[in-house]
């Protein structure tokens, strides 16, 4: 349990270079087994390795267990945000949430996100190098922010990315809030985007529109109907929420996703055959990606799948024990965080062979909806992050656009740091070229 009150801290937070299972959980389950105990931040936690204690965690959601997450991690995404949230409200905001991101709302998106894609892979074509998770993170997010509140960055007078941007770079860190220090600044710039987010949610009230057309006119109507559970504080701590998960997240498996590309050609072959195909069986080759083509992409979803799987971007995801539960043996007791690690599962040898080797392939006659024992990337249960879809598309139609009209080499970089969360300190560098 480590020292009085810093518990392993220190040892939780310590940078490591792995692909692996983190060394901090890897050490301890070779100890102790699949299940062990710890103190983090002055709160004692179980961490779970066992496939059949996360499933049991996840079913359990609301009765056994609740979505928890450390004060310092509450002070930062803020009190109301989607995560500490539960039961009515949980579902309310999920649904709202869904209602711009569920199948009819991508289907419709679907146009956007291509020319947004092939317009920035231009962009990008004529560029010495580019630094790759920094400009998937400025695509996602423009194209993120004018979908749920109209913003345009590149007209706007504020940057609202680089409070982002500050915010980011504090999230992971040791929680020490005094000036000069990772989780001051990240306090800072959460601070300071809450603040834009609040002026441009009074500047819509102040001009509303005829008809409803992104989340803060959804967000203005449900405020003024009467007996509304839905409060501003709790509206602007969701949009902040929603604008990080998308294009933090998403940048960052795509970043991974080229990489895997580059380190394996045949992958790269088989899925630009897949692209090339699409375009084949099209009547009119100019015309853009329809529905109907992006769910025919079998091969591209099996490489997502096994890029999540591998990226390992959440590291751990957080509950709490609502009584003294048994389970296997173990005590589980009251008020004791749990800790679910998706890496230690997706890392399984007896559950994926060679899980370090990068192999799409495997997922052949696997479909995954959702989460399963095996698969957590998106979380589980009724938690299951309800961006996934919206993240799934931007990467297909991502891949899409870059491997039918795009070659390119890696420059520089390409090393990830995972402190436990995951980082690329000095970038991955690209030299983009059209095929000719």
């Amino acid at each position: 349990m480590g020292f009085p009150f810093l518990g392993e801290t220190l040892q939780f937070f310590k940078s490591n270079t792995t692909n692996d299972v983190p060394p901090f959980v890897k050490e301890r389950m070779e100890r102790f087994g699949p299940v062990f105990k710890t103190s983090i931040v002055g709160q004692p936690a179980i961490v779970s390795a066992d496939p059949d204690l996360n499933h049991f965690v996840f079913l359990q959601e609301g009765q056994l267990f609740q979505s928890w997450y450390p004060d310092t991690f509450t002070e930062i995404f803020g009190r109301q945000n989607l995560s500490s949230l539960h039961g009515f409200m949980h579902k309310y905001l999920k649904n709202m949430v869904l209602s711009l991101f569920g199948p009819e709302s991508l289907k419709k998106m679907l146009p956007e996100v291509e020319r947004t894609a092939c317009r920035r892979l231009q962009q990008w074509s004529i560029q010495e190098t580019v630094e790759l998770k920094e400009a998937t993170a400025a695509m996602i997010f423009d194209l993120t922010a004018k979908k749920l509140i109209s913003y345009d960055e590149e007209n706007a007078t504020q940057k609202l990315r680089e409070n982002f941007v500050a915010f980011i770079k504090g999230l992971i860190s040791f929680p020490l809030n005094i000036p000069g220090a990772a989780y001051h600044k990240c306090l800072q710039g959460r601070k300071n985007a809450m603040k834009m987010l609040k002026n441009l949610l009074n500047e819509r009230r102040a001009m509303p529109r005829k008809s409803p057309s992104d989340f803060f006119d959804f967000v203005l109507e449900e405020l003024q109907k009467e007996g509304t559970i839905l409060t501003e504080k709790i509206a602007l701590d969701l949009m902040f929420v929603l604008l990080f998960a998308s294009f933090e997240t998403t940048s960052t498996a795509l970043t991974f996703a080229v990489k895997f590309l580059s380190d394996n050609p045949s992958v790269l072959k088989k899925l630009r055959e897949e692209h090339e195909t699409i375009l084949r069986n099209r009547e009119n080759t100019d015309s853009g990606l329809t529905w109907k083509e992006y769910k025919s992409m079998t091969y591209t979803f099996r490489f997502i799948n096994e890029t999540v799987r591998l990226a390992n971007i959440a590291p751990v995801i957080f509950r709490k024990a609502l009584r003294e539960i048994q389970f296997k043996g173990y005590t589980i007791p009251a008020d004791w965080a749990v800790m679910v690690c998706p890496p230690a599962v997706h890392l399984n040898p007896t559950k994926y062979k060679d899980p370090l080797t990068f192999n799409p392939s495997r997922w052949e006659g696997v479909e995954i909806k959702g989460a399963t024992k095996n698969f957590m990337a998106f979380g589980g249960g009724m938690r299951v992050c309800v961006g996934a879809d919206f993240s799934k598309v931007q990467m297909a139609v991502f891949l899409h656009c870059l491997v039918i009209k795009y070659k390119w080499e890696p420059v520089k970089g390409g090393n990830i740091l995972r402190t436990p969360g995951l980082q690329f300190p000095d970038g991955f560098h690209i030299r983009l070229m059209e095929i000719n």
